[in-house]
């Protein structure tokens, strides 16, 4: 498998580079917002200290991004690729986050079908882990045909375990219900 977790991807509206190690101010100006993370199950991830532990664990993945708008370059946001398993033809694609003045703009759906469109390519489903109070993430993955199909406890990078939803969307689904 040729599953590259950092490709570089664009569309008319975003686009989507390797996440660097010197990206963190520019994320961090975004990520500073605590309405961002208010439904997030980790809410303090607006505070430097806790954010620069969730930026580590994203450099450490090797699959993060920053998201970029394609018309300015103004920071949008993060996300990445994670879990790549192989034997169950999965990646799954989460740790999303978009600044508040890009909500209800088509940036999150533009980005999710640009992530979604790559894995598509080289595996048969995405897997989307998503804190069980964090309704606006449920609500906007279930709009792109995301199924819920099991609730695990996960720990996040250095941060306590949290209960998530797993949502899956199907390769045969997405192609079929195509945005």
């Amino acid at each position: 498998m040729n599953f590259d977790l950092q490709p570089t991807l664009e569309n008319e509206l975003i686009k989507i580079v390797p996440l660097h190690e010197d990206d963190f101010e520019h994320l961090f100006n975004i990520a500073s917002d605590p309405l961002i993370w208010e439904q997030h199950p980790n809410k303090n991830r607006y505070q430097r200290e806790v954010f620069h532990n969730f930026f580590k664990g994203a450099m450490e993945s090797k699959g993060a991004f920053l998201v970029t708008e394609k018309e300015n370059g103004n920071v949008v946001g993060s996300s990445r690729y994670y879990e790549l398993d192989e034997e169950n033809s999965s990646v799954a694609v989460g740790y999303t986050f978009i600044g508040r003045d890009y909500w209800g703009k088509g940036h999150n759906k533009a980005l999710k079908k640009l992530m979604f469109d790559y894995a598509f390519q080289f595996v048969e489903r995405i897997i989307l882990h998503i804190g069980e109070t964090n309704f606006r993430s449920q609500k906007a993955i279930e709009k792109l045909g995301a199924k819920k199909i099991d609730q695990i406890e996960v720990a996040y990078y250095g941060e306590p375990v949290k209960t998530n939803f797993v949502y899956q969307v199907d390769k045969e689904d997405w192609i079929k219900n195509r945005l």
